[in-house]
């Protein structure tokens, strides 16, 4: 049993001070500091006057350290893992590409290889796969001779790793196979790379599509007679990823979104490719050629591809610009992406009985240590 103690604990946006932690691979109690005393063979840990927070959830994230989902090795799994962790990651959706489809199946296999046999670092749950059901007019950075038209079969060996996928509703089989997949299995549906029209989307989440991949980008637009995607998104009960690293999205229009969604709409996500944690340079995504230079990534037609934030920065940059509290903004890598995964009943937040998965760190939210179900995946 290890005990966390002489920090700030985060618990449903409240600060609790004097208090500590106890866990071992689960969380066993909160108590009074005064009484870990009392409490024999338990391993004390002083925080020096840190937050205390639930482990952060990235669920949209395509590598680290140098490595990529679609590299399809247990080296760059276990790289991407315990690269993550650094930034306070306990758990995480590998995300995957537009590509041959063959390519695609191997990552998947590879992913729930690893995820069985267990990470060193953050925890694999499962598989985010971005494309290939994509509107070619919004690709982003991926390449359009892997966009194909929507097939079942395509996913249903996999559906068992999947936890979530980005598709454009608005494409040809698209309608069928949103009412296919939520019938048949518990894959959560996402609406990105997309050209839809304001009706289209909501057409799309009335059959089932529940979130929306990378608010404002790669997909139509709020415009006052044309409100798009993103008007849909605004009016709907839909969660909502953002990626704010004050390039993808202005960081003037973080405050105004998390009025419109609420608290309980956002999560916050990296969209973090190879480059990520490594120095300014030339990398790869999905077989094409990326420069990163001053934390942007992009391809070489200028065209932003993913990004190099670190998920703890991302709190930070929402909370620079917001009047929200680092106690309510934790909410947006915790709680909420551990809903939108179904996965509430064992992560994001500091319940006894939930999974130990903590997250300790400092008022500008660099990460003094990473807790994995129970288990240090980190420490300064």
């Amino acid at each position: 049993m290890k005990c966390l103690y002489n920090g700030k604990i985060i618990i449903s946006g409240k600060l609790y001070h004097k208090k500590a932690i106890l866990f071992d691979e689960k969380i066993r109690n909160i108590i009074n500091e005064e009484e870990i005393n009392n409490i024999d063979g338990i391993e004390k840990i002083d925080v020096k006057g840190k937050y205390i927070s639930p482990g952060f959830i990235d669920m949209h994230i395509h590598g680290f350290d140098g490595f990529d989902t679609m590299d399809a090795t247990e080296e760059a799994m276990q790289a991407i893992s315990k690269g993550i962790a650094r930034n306070g990651v306990t758990s995480f959706l590998p995300t995957t590409m537009s590509m041959p489809i063959e390519n695609i199946n191997r990552a998947l296999d590879n992913i729930r290889k690893i995820k069985e046999k267990g990470v060193q670092g953050a925890e694999i749950l499962g598989v985010h796969v971005e494309g290939p059901f994509i509107n070619k007019k919004f690709k982003g950075a991926q390449k359009k001779e892997y966009i194909i038209p929507f097939d079942y079969d395509i996913i249903n060996d996999h559906k068992d790793i999947i936890s979530l996928i980005t598709i454009a509703p608005e494409l040809e089989g698209a309608l069928d196979f949103i009412k296919k997949v939520k019938n048949e299995t518990n894959i959560v549906l996402s609406i990105g790379h997309s050209d839809a029209t304001f009706e289209e989307t909501l057409e799309g989440i009335t059959c089932g599509i529940s979130h929306i991949t990378h608010l404002f980008n790669a997909m139509t637009g709020l415009h006052h007679r044309n409100p798009g995607v993103v008007g849909a998104a605004f009016t709907s009960n839909v969660s909502c990823e953002l990626i704010a690293d004050e390039i993808h999205v202005h960081p003037g229009l973080f405050s105004m979104l998390l009025k419109v969604k609420g608290l309980d709409g956002i999560v916050l996500v990296t969209d973090c490719m190879s480059a990520g944690g490594k120095e300014d340079g030339e990398y790869e995504l999905g077989g094409q050629k990326v420069f990163v230079k001053n934390k942007r990534a992009k391809l070489e037609d200028n065209t932003l591809a993913g990004s190099v934030l670190n998920l703890n920065n991302a709190v930070y940059n929402v909370y620079k610009h917001t009047d929200y509290s680092i106690p309510q903004l934790i909410q947006l890598v915790t709680l909420n992406p551990a809903k939108v995964l179904g996965l509430d009943s064992i992560k994001g937040s500091l319940d006894i009985g939930k999974d130990a998965d903590i997250t300790v760190f400092d008022e500008e939210i660099n990460i003094a240590m990473t807790i994995g179900k129970g288990k240090i995946l980190y420490e300064i």
